[in-house]
């Protein structure tokens, strides 16, 4: 008997940065981490390539991305929705 597991995919925020590519945004994602040693938080940024296949998001919105399988070489999120707005059954 086999079971079947439920993955758990990454969500996370972030605002688009680039949207100069067909169907694919860059979602830089900003968080904040504490340091041991000295005992400070900082900030750290990282860019993702989201999918996104109506070209809907453009620069400066802030949108929810979520893991997915590798959709090119390194493109491996799409996009949810907005943040704030409920996601539709257009944008998954």
């Amino acid at each position: 008997m086999t079971e079947n597991k439920v993955r758990k995919h990454r969500r996370l925020e972030g605002t688009v940065v680039s949207d100069k590519m067909s169907k694919t945004r860059v979602v830089e994602v900003v968080r904040s981490k504490f340091h041991p040693k000295y005992r400070k938080h900082y900030t750290v940024s990282s860019k993702f390539k989201a999918h996104d296949e109506k070209n809907v998001y453009k620069v400066g919105d802030h949108v929810l991305i979520e893991e997915t399988r590798p959709i090119s070489r390194d493109k491996y999120f799409r996009i949810i929705g907005k943040v704030g707005e409920t996601p539709t059954k257009d944008s998954e």
